[in-house]
């Protein structure tokens, strides 16, 4: 019990892990295997204070453990860790160090980076093989006991079937930092993120999950610090349990079970952008604050020679997952975020390195093995972006069934298109029906491709068809950092414009670009701020932007326009079958019908030939399809692509209820309203067209 003269240890239980409040006390459990022993240190309620150190009184297969009567939820703590610092073993123990609970549910204070946060001695001539005996806790975040206890009430999942889910990529502080109707205290947070305003936004544009980048804890690298700079999209974790603290508008993790719940209650799901990959303790150089100063050889992947790390993600490290205690972790977190905080499904960072296995990718091995069989998980949305830096990265395809993937294939391929490139004709079919190529096989259907066009990483959408190239000086690189590849166009001019034909032209390309992404098979992802027409002036990596750069511009929208066409398409996408196929196209006739379930047109009308496919100079790709399941009322959809910079005239098919333009991203007045089977249709130069038919007669 705490008294008097300090708090008395009992000996507690191994699992659960991290630090569990019972409603008597509080038992603590800390694996790691190579350590002598272990110290739970207790803070004041700033953090600021060591007030005691009790050592863990037992060791039980490699965990670490004790009970401490009396304790309650908002006490702060975190471990001195013993053991041998032998960099040239992989030890890297420094008791020295306070080292943050791995399985902390919330984390309390900023870390304030100094030379002692650092395991070695910085600047002595060994380098890291040196040691570091100045005491760090002042300016390390403490870890928090927290009560779980929440009254979800009523909350139900929304459970949107794969084939009718939109996503929609955002940051919690950069979309909500200039949202009207936000309390401005209040802007930056979790709380705002599902105030009423912005719930209603996104409900009326018609999403249906939000993607939300890292809200795990994370840290800011000290040298974007010196810089001023700031992590912004939280790709340096040091907690896969706690919500980052600056989300917070108090020190209550409840608000992010609040935001889940309001999020519900408008049946748009919440997935988070998960970084179980690598952590911020960077490489043999980087900081001791969590996982290296417990036990740096069984959580993170060493080299050949042990003092140095595997890096398959380029920080610097790679959480060792094939660990059965470090994939305990993993899975121990991912079903926190799902039974206690109700998330609905997860986008893996770098996901090949979860499942490395030795140096090689390892599609049916532990970690997949692991979570087919759970049953909490493999009942909520799984994406992994499907590369990684290492030997073999890249997977695209190669993840099993019941995941979908980030198709950066589509990406590339749809941007190339519109940017006007020859022989793409081809791959962009298979693009725009769900890269059956790529899918299809050992039981995955079409929402295994994950469609999107831009992203957190990379262009924006404005500026995609507005520079040539990347202007990333902000980022303080010389404009190093960033891809050199983009497929973008600028349509004449880098950058801002005031030539009316160049705008025109930029608009159109946003509409032929949004129009292809929505209306394609799969599942589409929207960056947010796209629909806005939001510009980051040409930087395509702002990583470390956190300011009206990356935010939201609520006021005064670039394209006001855009974001009623993204909603018009969205509308479009729910209302029709023919756009959410669960199963590929074959191209062969439908059972009972005499319609293909895709025909491949010319602008003449007829059906392309094998010629057609192999000319390398054709743009423009015209198809025809409906419903999985034809009946005799079945709607057709007609689409043509013109990436040419001519006009086109196509001949529309027969149809006996004729044809109504849905989509036309010419925006041509002429071209708004029905037209009889066999008529003609003007496709403008650089435009999209969607026509509909609706016919009791059979096609």
């Amino acid at each position: 019990m705490i008294g008097v003269r300090g708090p008395v240890i009992d000996v507690g239980a191994p699992y659960p892990r991290g630090a569990t409040w019972d409603g008597k006390g509080v038992n603590f459990a800390l694996f790691s295997e190579h350590a002598e022993r272990v110290e739970l240190c207790l803070f004041d309620q700033r953090g600021r204070r060591e007030l005691h150190r009790l050592t863990l009184p037992r060791y039980t297969n490699g965990v670490w453990h004790g009970y401490v009567p009396d304790a309650r939820p908002g006490l702060r703590y975190g471990y001195r860790v013993f053991g041998p610092y032998d960099p040239a073993r992989g030890h890297r123990f420094n008791p020295h160090k306070l080292l943050i609970d791995p399985y902390a549910k919330q984390l309390s204070g900023a870390l304030r980076w100094s030379d002692a946060n650092f395991g070695y001695r910085i600047g002595a001539p060994r380098g890291d093989l040196s040691f570091d005996r100045r005491d760090d806790a002042l300016g390390v975040p403490k870890a928090v006991v927290v009560d779980t206890a929440f009254t979800w009430g009523d909350d139900l999942r929304p459970n949107v079937p794969w084939r009718d889910t939109v996503i929609y990529e955002t940051h919690v502080r950069g979309f909500t930092m200039q949202f009207p109707g936000v309390p401005p205290p209040m802007r930056g947070t979790f709380l705002a993120l599902s105030s009423p305003p912005v719930l209603e936004y996104l409900r009326r544009l018609g999403i249906t999950a939000v993607e939300l980048l890292p809200v795990a804890a994370f840290v800011d690298e000290r040298f974007l610090v010196e810089k001023r700079l700031r992590n912004y999209w939280g790709y340096n974790p040091i907690g896969f349990f706690a919500p980052h603290s600056p989300y917070l508008a108090t020190e209550s993790v409840h608000e992010f079970k609040t935001m889940v719940k309001q999020f519900h209650e408008a049946g748009i799901e919440v997935l988070l952008d998960v970084v179980y990959n690598h952590t911020a303790e960077g490489n043999h150089a980087g900081p001791t604050l969590s996982f290296k100063g417990i036990d740096n050889v069984s959580y993170y992947r060493l080299a050949a020679d042990p003092r140095y790390y595997d890096d398959s993600t380029g920080t610097g490290n790679t959480l060792r997952v094939e660990h059965p205690r470090v994939l305990q972790l993993v899975m121990d977190s991912l079903r926190y975020w799902v039974q206690e905080m109700h998330v609905d499904g997860f986008r893996f960072d770098l996901a090949p390195s979860l499942a490395r296995e030795g140096s090689a990718f390892a599609k049916h091995g532990t970690f997949f093995a692991a979570v087919l069989q759970d049953p909490v998980l493999t009942r909520v949305k799984l994406i992994a972006e499907p590369w990684d830096l290492g030997a073999g990265g890249y997977q695209l395809g190669n993840f099993p069934a019941g995941w979908s993937e980030w198709n950066d294939k589509y990406r590339d391929c749809v941007r190339r298109f519109w940017q006007g490139n020859d022989g793409l004709v081809p791959e962009l079919a298979s693009r725009l029906t769900g890269s059956s190529e790529i899918f299809e096989g050992g039981g995955k259907r079409v929402h295994a491709s994950l469609n999107f066009v831009t992203a957190h990483d990379g262009f924006t959408l404005a500026d995609l068809v507005s520079y040539n190239e990347k202007h990333n000086a902000a980022n303080g690189e010389d404009n190093r950092d960033g891809s050199d590849i983009n497929y973008s166009w600028n349509c004449g001019a880098e950058g801002r414009t005031d030539d009316p034909a160049i705008l025109a032209l930029r608009a159109r390309q946003r509409r032929n670009i949004a129009a292809t992404l929505i209306l394609s098979q799969g599942v589409p992802m929207l960056l947010a701020g796209d629909e806005l027409g939001k510009s980051q002036a040409g930087n395509n990596n702002a990583y470390c932007q956190d300011s009206p750069l990356t935010w939201l511009d609520w006021a005064s929208p670039a394209d006001p326009s855009l974001h009623d066409f993204v909603s018009n398409m969205l509308a479009l996408r729910r209302s029709c079958d023919a756009f959410r196929r669960e199963t590929y196209f074959r191209g062969t006739l439908l059972p009972g019908s005499s319609r293909k379930d895709v025909t491949w047109l010319r602008p003449d009308g007829g059906e392309m030939n094998e010629g057609d496919w192999f000319d390398g100079g054709r743009r423009v790709l015209g198809l025809l399809f409906g419903s999985e399941v034809p009946s005799r009322d079945d709607e057709l959809v007609l689409m043509y692509l013109n990436a040419h910079d001519f006009d086109l005239e196509i001949v529309l098919p027969g149809r006996a209820g004729g044809w109504h333009v849905a989509v036309d991203t010419a925006l041509d007045p002429a071209g708004v309203g029905g037209f009889p089977a066999g008529s003609t249709h003007r496709l403008h130069a650089r435009s999209m067209v969607v026509l509909r038919s609706r016919s009791n007669a059979a096609a």
